[in-house]
């Protein structure tokens, strides 16, 4: 767990940092270029700093051993940080959208946007290749250690890339094909929009169904009753409670054995039951389960 952390923690803090060189550069190319897409870019990258610094809170709280007042460990902080960066990314989509609605609204109305100048096409560019450089590290380090957070995190990452192509054909366009092309920039910007809220939507899901103490998928129920039912010695299983903890899975249970059995005997077929599942599902999964004779036997 502690190299777990470490590892999050490093991957986590060299985005953050990438964030702060970046929305300063953006930010510096945004004046000079006389880009107001890509002042509102570099607002962007600095926003994502805040998901950083939820991410490095919640994995270090979450990698807490558990004490008196949490029984289960620390896990849900890290599901927690999964939501509340879901929702970052959910309202940095909505505000690229209304900014984009806003920009074609001018537009409409018989306005002129801006022709940005080179720098501010430039930074875009790198925008989008630190920005992706930075989704692919952070996603793929994230899978490896099974981090919802920092999957949720990377697509941050992503959607300041998303949001820099919009500004990049905005300002080639303007550029290239005069003023009225830079209406490119918030069309491509509503429509990368709508990417990231359905992304966000899906990724915050299966964090809120963890943390209302949601049940685990059917199939993975019906393979740990397969896998208790395999010990020799239970007759049934029912009563079956199924709930996610970080990472931990935690587990319930009632088997039926033979009444006949000595209390010793049905121990030893609930501690082969636990191994069973263990063995399958990791040495950390927690597991409880209840000894109830078999009334048909009788």
């Amino acid at each position: 767990m502690i190299d777990r952390e470490k590892t999050i923690s490093r991957v986590t803090m060299g985005g953050a940092v990438g964030n702060l060189l970046l929305a300063g550069f953006k930010l510096v190319a945004g004046l000079i270029g006389n880009s107001s897409a890509m002042m509102a870019d570099a607002i962007h990258s600095l926003s994502d700093l805040v998901s950083d610094v939820v991410v490095l809170v919640m994995v270090r709280v979450s990698g807490k051993a558990a004490d008196k007042g949490h029984d289960y460990g620390h896990g849900k902080y890290e599901t927690l940080a999964t939501v509340i960066v879901s929702i970052l990314l959910l309202i940095v989509g909505v505000q690229l959208m209304v900014a984009g609605l806003r920009k074609i609204n001018v537009v409409m109305d018989g306005g002129e946007l801006t022709i940005p100048g080179f720098i501010a096409l430039l930074a875009a560019i790198v925008s989008i290749l630190v920005k992706e450089g930075l989704y692919q590290w952070t996603a793929r380090v994230g899978k490896r250690v099974n981090s919802p957070a920092m999957v949720t995190n990377a697509w941050h990452h992503r959607s300041d890339a998303l949001s820099s192509i919009g500004s990049a054909i905005g300002i080639g366009g303007a550029m290239m094909l005069g003023g009225d092309w830079a209406i490119l920039d918030p069309l491509v910007g509503c429509v990368i929009s709508i990417f990231i809220i359905v992304v966000s939507v899906k990724m915050m899901q299966p964090a809120l169904h963890e943390l209302t103490e949601g049940s685990l998928p059917e199939e993975v129920e019906n393979d740990v009753v397969s896998l208790i039912t395999s010990v020799e010695g239970v007759d049934n299983v029912h009563e079956l409670k199924t709930r996610r903890n970080g990472l931990t899975i935690i587990i319930s249970a009632h088997i039926v054995v033979d009444p006949k059995m000595t209390v010793s005997e049905a121990h030893h077929i609930t501690v082969l039951a636990e191994n069973a599942v263990r063995s399958k599902y990791g040495k950390e999964t927690l597991i409880s389960i209840h000894i109830e004779p078999d009334e048909e036997a009788d």
